[in-house]
């Protein structure tokens, strides 16, 4: 890293290794906001698993009577946190449920939409 000073001199730090390491524990996180119109996000992290290997990994919005209307996500993705962004502008007010998958893990949580 290098420090500047208000005088124009500057210096470097020493160096630093850094070691950063997959997450360790699956997660789906609340949306933000909660409620939202007409956008949220979503968060979740995805553990490692086999040295890395990439697994399927699907995550779904239902409506309350368990209709499958939209699919956010749905391929292979590496050990890691993603955020996903839905947006409600086409859909009615009202309680949604989001479901993620991963290998032998899944989570739901709820979401409320309002107009």
């Amino acid at each position: 890293m290098k420090q500047i000073d208000f005088d124009g001199s500057y210096e470097f730090s020493q160096e630093v290794e850094v070691r950063v390491s997959a997450p360790k524990e699956f997660s789906l996180e609340q949306n933000y906001p909660n409620p939202f119109n007409p956008a949220t996000t979503i968060k979740y992290t995805i553990p490692s698993f086999r040295d890395g290997e990439k697994i399927p990994v699907t995550l779904k919005v239902y409506d309350m009577l368990g209709k499958e209307i939209n699919v956010l996500v749905n391929t292979a993705q590496s050990p890691g946190e993603y955020i996903i962004r839905f947006d409600g502008k086409n859909f009615a007010s009202g309680i949604y449920l989001y479901s993620l998958r991963y290998g032998d893990y899944s989570a739901v949580r709820k979401m409320i939409l309002l107009k």
